[in-house]
């Protein structure tokens, strides 16, 4: 095919959009290697240079990635995430050459509510706070997540936090210099329209839903977690 020309659209950002729209609606599936450069150079009558533009753009939304001497397949390069008592998010990202990232999109306080109350082990008109964000690896998005602290027992948490990049130290900052893993539990589905925008992943593609709860030494809750993974892009390691 030709791909005619349109005003104020570059024609690799049409053959991006029209790759996009193969993938988001399942024409091509994760996992799937993509045709060559000369083939897609081919399909749509177009240069080299301006398929490796439109390809390069891909890959950095996270929807394809190349594999030395194998070739380029639909998906990004997938994470290994290790599951385990001290579960960290930026060390598993760095530890595997990735750079750890986030978007919070919205923090509150609010009642706990009988979920969280439960459990953080509190009474459900005790104030938490909020955290609704994006976990990002090399700037794609990996996880959507609820994150419920309470503040009875960590005051000003979100200027606290707001100061720190990690949780670990966020928590350091109240004298709380380890935690551990208290309970993973981790579901599969469908995505909600809503939920794959954020993601920026196809309605077709499953995530992973995952509950946890972190507890300090002493064994007491301090936080409780609830987050979608995007099944294509992240392989769970359960490990001690």
């Amino acid at each position: 095919m030709s791909l005619p020309r349109q005003p104020g659209q570059a024609l690799w950002a049409r053959i991006e959009t029209l790759l996009a729209e193969e993938i988001g609606t399942g024409q091509i599936v994760s996992g799937d290697r993509l045709p060559t450069e000369p083939a897609l150079m081919q399909r749509f009558g177009v240069s080299r240079a301006t398929v490796r533009q439109a390809l390069a753009s891909l890959e950095r939304r996270g929807l394809i990635h190349a594999e030395q001497g194998r070739g380029t397949f639909v998906g990004p390069r997938r994470l290994s995430y290790a599951l385990s008592e001290r579960t960290r998010f930026s060390r598993n990202l760095i530890e595997q050459g990735f750079e750890p990232s986030g978007r919070l999109l919205f923090e509150r306080v609010v009642p706990a509510g009988p979920v969280v109350g439960d459990r953080l082990a509190i009474p459900e008109w005790q104030s938490v706070s909020h955290r609704h964000g994006i976990g990002e690896a090399d700037g794609v998005p990996i996880e959507l997540a609820d994150v419920y602290v309470p503040l009875d027992r960590f005051p000003g948490w979100a200027e606290v936090k707001a100061r720190h990049t990690t949780y670990t130290a966020a928590f350091a900052h109240y004298g709380v210099r380890d935690y551990r893993r208290l309970s993973t539990r981790i579901e599969a589905r469908m995505p909600t329209q809503e939920e794959a925008a954020l993601l920026d992943q196809p309605r077709t593609s499953p995530v992973f839903v995952m509950t946890r709860v972190d507890a300090d030494p002493d064994g007491r809750p301090i936080l409780y977690g609830h987050a979608l993974w995007c099944a294509d892009r992240v392989t769970f390691e359960i490990g001690g």
